[in-house]
């Protein structure tokens, strides 16, 4: 990894174990952050976004969260204290990116009380008590980033739920901004177009693909290293007068 004058600064990325949230931890580690990721359903694959950073002599360390269980996270922030200062050996961090979420794949006559609530949990409370819990560990001048999505702005069928939720997202963005200007953390959030991931519905037929990418004005679906390398570029002093903002990272699409 190459090194640059961020190298004492850490990031948390949850959700970093595949897709945009693997894209930004590596490239967190290729500027020279220190990266604790989160992983939830594959552990495996967490470790392997850690072993690829501290192999390529990077610093990373992967820990299990659910990002739906609000109930864990008084627990998991003794956890990040601990290996902060085990590893790092400081008391706070100084980037956390929101990353975790679920997809929604259900048109509203077909989405359950167990579908909303679940979409709820993980997309938008776990989101807020995360942060909630965490902010006392991060840096008077530091930065949230909150992965939001296009579909807070335009509507495709069977994404009802979710879209509000992420609509919800930055809204609450806003409001984090708001009450935490005193330490001059700064909290914005970043909304994906069409991504070609599994997470983002890119891997179905070749013909649905090429219609979504024919929406974007770029011509094309977006990669996982199109949201990572933007996240990362933020997470320094670079962009220290951004607050509170959305901004959309879709090549253009729906305009």
């Amino acid at each position: 990894m190459t090194t640059s004058n961020e190298t004492s600064k850490v990031v948390l990325v949850t959700g970093g174990s595949r897709g945009i949230g693997r894209s930004i931890a590596i490239n967190a580690a290729k500027r020279g952050l220190g990266v604790i990721l989160t992983y939830n359903s594959q552990p495996e694959s967490g470790q392997a976004v850690a072993d690829e950073i501290n192999n390529a002599g990077g610093k990373a360390i992967a820990l299990h969260l659910d990002a739906g269980k609000p109930a864990s996270f008084d627990e998991f922030a003794k956890q990040i204290s601990a290996v902060l200062h085990e590893e790092w050996g400081r008391d706070n961090f100084d980037y956390l990116v929101n990353n975790a979420g679920i997809a929604q794949r259900s048109l509203i006559q077909d989405t359950t009380e167990e579908i909303f609530d679940q979409l709820v949990n993980v997309n938008l409370k776990g989101v807020f008590f995360l942060s909630q819990k965490l902010i006392p560990l991060i840096v008077d001048g530091g930065q949230i980033i909150n992965i939001s999505s296009g579909l807070a702005r335009f509507a495709f069928p069977g994404t009802a739920v979710y879209g509000a939720l992420k609509a919800g997202l930055e809204g609450l963005t806003r409001y984090f901004a708001k009450e935490y200007a005193a330490r001059k953390i700064r909290v914005n959030s970043v909304a994906p177009g069409a991504i070609d991931t599994e997470f983002g519905g890119g891997k179905g037929d070749e013909e649905h693909r090429q219609q979504i990418a024919a929406a974007a004005a770029i011509g094309r679906l977006g990669v996982a290293d199109d949201i990572g390398l933007f996240v990362t570029s933020m997470l320094s002093d670079d962009s220290r007068f951004v607050n509170a903002q959305r901004i959309e990272v879709g090549g253009g699409i729906m305009i």
